[in-house]
Order: structure tokens, then sequence, then C-alpha cells
């Protein structure tokens, strides 16, 4: 299937879950995800299936003045 992963079309599995997403990007910690602008608390990476077209926002904290 295909989901936008920070505005970039990926294809992952047909039972791809958020953990899927994060994992294809390598994202590093920390992070917050949201899915179709829904924030999805960490516990929950690993239960929430993504379905194709699903839009999907991994986002880091930004420091420095």
């Amino acid at each position: 299937m295909k989901v936008l992963i920070n505005q970039q079309t990926h294809e992952l599995d047909g039972d791809a879950t958020l953990a899927d997403a994060v994992a294809a990007i390598e994202a590093k910690p920390p992070f917050a995800a949201a899915v179709n602008t829904q924030f999805v608390p960490k516990t929950q990476y690993t239960h929430h299936a993504l379905r194709d077209g699903d839009q999907v926002e991994i986002i880091s904290p930004v420091t420095g003045g």
C-alpha cells in the first residue's frame, strides 16, 4: 500500500502499522506521530494499522533560539 510519510510517498506492506512507518524513515527519538492529523500515543504504534492513502506525520522537536 502507499502512504504519505512526512509528505513523501512510501510503499509499505498491506498489514503495516504506524511502527512500520516510523521504521521506514528511520526516525530517531524524540518524536511524535500523527495519522491523518490525529495524534497517536507511542504505546499504540504497533497496534495502529495503516490504510492505503493514509497521511503520517512524524515530528521531531526543534531546539535552539
